[in-house]
């Protein structure tokens, strides 16, 4: 069984003004706005979709998942960062330095995010959304290229990397350092079984993995709440 990646998922404070931000960032689409729940469809080929949900507490601490935003010149790097201050980022220190060669911005809701230098080599080109980056143990990114069915494309260092079998899209990195948790993470993938998919038979596996099942309080809901290694919460959807 195959599960896909079907959504970065982010606990917001105001979730239609954040999601209507990472639209402009990124060209994408708002396409559902059911209550206080808002999705973003993408445009350039992405495989899974940005969700907007009500929950965010105070934020403490860096997040562990973080975006990586691609550039395809220092002119273009420049000019993004320009952009993207416009419509509501800010520039932060986390300790990069004055020489770092890629900028370092928060969203309007304080989740950091990276415009990096031309010519890394572990983002996709072909969105603006280059890459999911990621604090975390070796141990998280065997897990995920084995949920996924991912190949493990760098393994070196206690780093890791992983990108869907086609080549084409995003790349998953983790590195140390881990922080310890405090509280649920802001940001947490989703994943959605193929249509004839058996959930509880995917838990056992992802429990065979390295997994396991959380309560979160959600109460009776057509998904499994579970976390990786590291404790970062996920879900698991049926099929979608």
């Amino acid at each position: 069984m195959t599960l896909k990646l079907a959504s970065l998922t982010w606990d917001a404070s105001e979730p239609l003004r954040l999601a209507r931000f990472w639209a402009a960032a990124l060209d994408w689409e708002i396409f559902d706005e059911t209550g206080d729940k808002v999705r973003l469809m993408p445009t350039d080929g992405t495989g899974f979709t940005f969700d907007f949900a009500p929950g965010a507490g105070k934020k403490t601490g860096r997040n562990r998942i973080h975006l990586d935003l691609s550039s395809r010149s220092a002119e273009d790097q420049h000019a993004t960062v320009t952009r993207l201050t416009r419509l509501g980022a800010s520039e932060i220190d986390i300790g990069q330095g004055p020489d770092a060669p890629h900028v370092v911005l928060a969203d309007p809701d304080g989740n950091e995010f990276c415009v990096l230098e031309p010519g890394n080599n572990f983002v996709t080109y072909a969105s603006r959304a280059g890459s999911l980056t990621c604090d975390g143990s070796r141990a998280v990114g065997c897990f995920w290229s084995q949920a996924l069915g991912w190949p493990l494309i760098w393994d070196q260092d206690e780093e890791t990397a992983i990108r869907a079998p086609d080549g084409a899209r995003q790349f998953i990195t983790w590195g140390p350092p881990l922080a310890p948790k405090q509280g649920g993470n802001r940001l947490h993938l989703d994943v959605a079984l193929p249509p004839d998919g058996d959930q509880e038979a995917e838990a056992e596996r992802l429990l065979s993995l390295g997994a396991k099942r959380i309560g979160i309080g959600q109460g009776e809901v057509p998904w499994l709440m579970m976390a990786d290694p590291d404790d970062n919460e996920f879900r698991v959807l049926t099929s979608r």
